[in-house]
């Protein structure tokens, strides 16, 4: 019997999840599958610039995993730029990264994710519904 993978963890969950070569109607393109954990080795590795090692270290994963990841993720991408397909992000094995807050009315922890695109300013706390202002969801 296998083992059941593990879930890769991710700090940021697109909001656009779909690319595709302008002037080409859509039904006339081909279409791959990029799953957010390959986005988020493409974002750790080039887009934030660290060392492999880092990387693999922030998705919970060993070195060469992250690696297999990256290398699938940079091969769809390549393949989908020079045969003109179009890209759909979505799927995979992996959670979103969560952060702990704290509520200074009521002092109740609890967990909000860390990236989902963009910034909210104040979160309500579950459990007292007073609002906690200046939470950055966005944070690395």
């Amino acid at each position: 019997m296998p083992r059941p993978p593990k879930y890769r963890r991710v700090e940021f969950e697109p909001r656009i999840t779909y690319f595709k070569p302008a002037g080409i109607p859509k039904c006339k393109l081909q279409e791959l599958t990029l799953n957010v954990e390959e986005l988020e080795a493409i974002r750790l590795k080039d887009k934030e610039g660290l060392e492999q090692e880092e990387c693999a270290e922030r998705m919970h994963v060993s070195r060469p995993t992250f690696q297999r990841i990256l290398m699938s993720a940079r091969e769809k991408i390549a393949d989908a730029i020079v045969e003109g397909k179009a890209i759909r992000i979505e799927g995979g094995n992996y959670r979103l990264a969560t952060e702990t807050v704290q509520c200074a009315a009521c002092q109740y922890e609890f967990e909000i994710p860390l990236g989902c695109g963009y910034r909210q300013r104040f979160v309500k706390c579950p459990k007292c519904d007073k609002v906690i202002e200046n939470i950055n969801f966005c944070k690395p």
